[in-house]
C-alpha cells in the first residue's frame, strides 16, 4: 500500500496548526444524478442507516435510489442559490468568519478549511490541502452541537479513515459535541429575541431537531437527552416558562418509529389545541439548509396554517451571524488550549533545517537523502 506523504519534504516547511469545520453535505446540483450519487453516499454510511449490510444494498439499490434522487432534486432545486446549495454557501461563510477572527489573533500560522462528510468538498481533499500547507495539528469541530452517532461520530470514521492512508498522521483533537457550550446558548438566545424584536413574538417557540431512529436512543445514543438540554437552556435564557416553548423531531424517514413528538403531526395538531401562532427554530441546525427552508419554512408553514394557524414565523438558523461566528471561535480556542501556534521565523525554520540536515550526514554520510 502506497501511504500519502507530502512531495518534496524538507524539514524546513513550515508547520502549522489546522483547523477544519465540517457538516452533514450537499449534492454537486439540484439534479437526480447528482442527488443519486449523493445519496448513494450518504444512506450506505452503517453510521447513518444501521441494517444489515446485503439487505440494505438490496433495499437502497432496488428501490430508494430509483425513486427519491428525483423527488429529492425538486426539493433542491426550490432552495438553491447560484453559489449552491444554502448548505454549502453558509458553511464556506462560517469558515471564512472563523479564519478572520483566528488568524486576526494568532496570524497566518493558523489554517481554517470546511468539509462535507457526504459529497464535496470531500474530508479527504481538504486534509491533502492542509497537509500540504503543513499542518501538524489538526482540531476538528463537527457542527453538530447535539452529538449522535449518525452524525458526530460518522465524522470522526471519515477522519480516521483518510488517516489510515496518511504517512504522516497530525495531532488530533475533535469536538464531538457542545450542546450546553455558554456562549452557543447565548448566540442563540439573542438572535432568537433579537428576531421578536424585529418581527413581534407568537404564542408559542417551537424548537425543532433532526429525528433520528428510536431505537438508537435505546442503544444508548445521547442525542435525545441532548437535544432537550439545549431547549431546556434556551428557554431558561430566553426567560420562557415550560408552557412557552416545545421540543419537537422532523426529517424522519422510512416506517420504523422515530424520536417522538414529531414536528409535522405536532404542527398539525397546534391550532386545534388553541395555538394559532408559532415561532419555529432549528438548534440543532447550525446553518440552514434543505430541512430548515424547504422543510420547515415550507412545508410545515403549509400543514400549520391549512390546520387553522393564523401565525407561522420561521427563525433562520445561526448560519454565520457575528454571535455564532464569535461563539464557534470561542469554542475552537477553547478546545486549542494547551497548542502553542508556530511562529515559523526564518531563523527557526534554517536551524531546523541545519539540525535535520546535520543528523542524516552523521547516521548516513556521503547519501543524499
Amino acid at each position: 500500500m502506497q501511504y500519502k506523504g507530502t512531495a518534496n519534504f524538507r524539514h524546513d516547511h513550515p508547520e502549522k496548526i489546522g483547523v477544519l469545520v465540517t457538516n452533514l453535505g450537499t449534492p454537486d446540483a439540484p439534479t437526480s444524478s447528482a442527488l443519486r450519487r449523493y445519496l448513494g453516499e450518504f444512506l450506505w454510511d452503517p453510521r447513518v442507516v444501521e441494517v444489515p449490510r446485503p439487505l440494505w444494498w438490496l433495499i437502497l439499490h432496488g428501490i430508494i435510489l430509483r425513486i427519491r434522487p428525483s423527488r429529492s432534486a425538486k426539493a433542491y432545486a426550490s432552495v438553491w442559490q447560484p453559489e449552491g446549495s444554502p448548505l454549502l454557501t453558509h458553511t464556506a461563510s462560517q469558515a471564512e468568519g472563523i479564519r478572520k477572527r483566528l488568524q486576526a489573533k494568532y496570524g497566518n500560522n493558523i489554517v481554517v478549511g470546511f468539509a462535507m462528510r457526504y459529497g464535496n468538498p470531500s474530508v479527504s481533499k481538504v486534509l491533502d490541502e492542509m497537509q500540504a500547507q503543513g499542518v501538524r495539528q489538526l482540531l476538528v469541530l463537527p457542527l453538530y452541537p447535539q452529538y449522535s452517532a449518525s452524525t458526530s461520530a460518522s465524522t470522526f470514521d471519515a477522519i480516521a479513515h483518510d488517516f489510515t492512508r496518511r504517512r504522516w498522521i497530525p495531532d488530533l483533537r475533535f469536538v464531538s459535541h457542545y450542546p450546553d457550550y455558554p456562549p452557543y446558548i447565548e448566540a442563540m438566545a439573542n438572535h432568537i429575541q433579537a428576531h421578536w424584536n424585529e418581527h413581534g413574538r407568537n404564542e408559542k417557540l417551537v424548537l425543532s431537531y433532526h429525528g433520528v431512529p428510536l431505537k438508537y436512543l435505546k442503544k444508548g445514543d445521547p442525542y435525545h437527552c441532548e437535544c432537550h438540554k439545549t431547549s431546556r437552556l434556551l428557554a431558561e435564557q430566553l426567560g420562557l416558562a415550560k408552557e412557552e416553548y416545545m421540543t419537537t423531531f422532523q426529517s424522519r424517514f422510512g416506517r420504523e418509529e422515530w424520536l417522538q413528538p414529531y414536528t409535522d403531526e405536532t404542527l398539525k395538531s397546534l391550532p386545534a389545541k388553541g395555538v394559532k401562532s408559532i415561532d419555529v427554530f432549528c438548534p440543532g441546525f447550525s446553518s440552514d439548509c434543505l430541512e430548515t427552508v424547504e422543510e420547515i419554512d415550507e412545508e410545515n408553514r403549509e400543514y400549520f396554517m391549512e390546520a387553522g394557524g393564523e401565525g407561522f414565523s420561521y427563525i433562520p438558523a445561526l448560519n454565520a451571524t457575528p454571535g455564532h461566528i464569535s461563539a464557534l471561535t470561542q469554542l475552537i480556542e477553547d478546545n486549542l488550549q494547551g497548542w502553542t501556534v508556530p511562529t515559523n521565523e526564518p531563523e527557526e525554520l534554517a536551524a531546523r533545517f541545519r539540525l535535520a540536515e546535520d543528523q542524516k550526514q552523521a547516521q548516513y554520510p556521503g547519501r543524499d537523502l
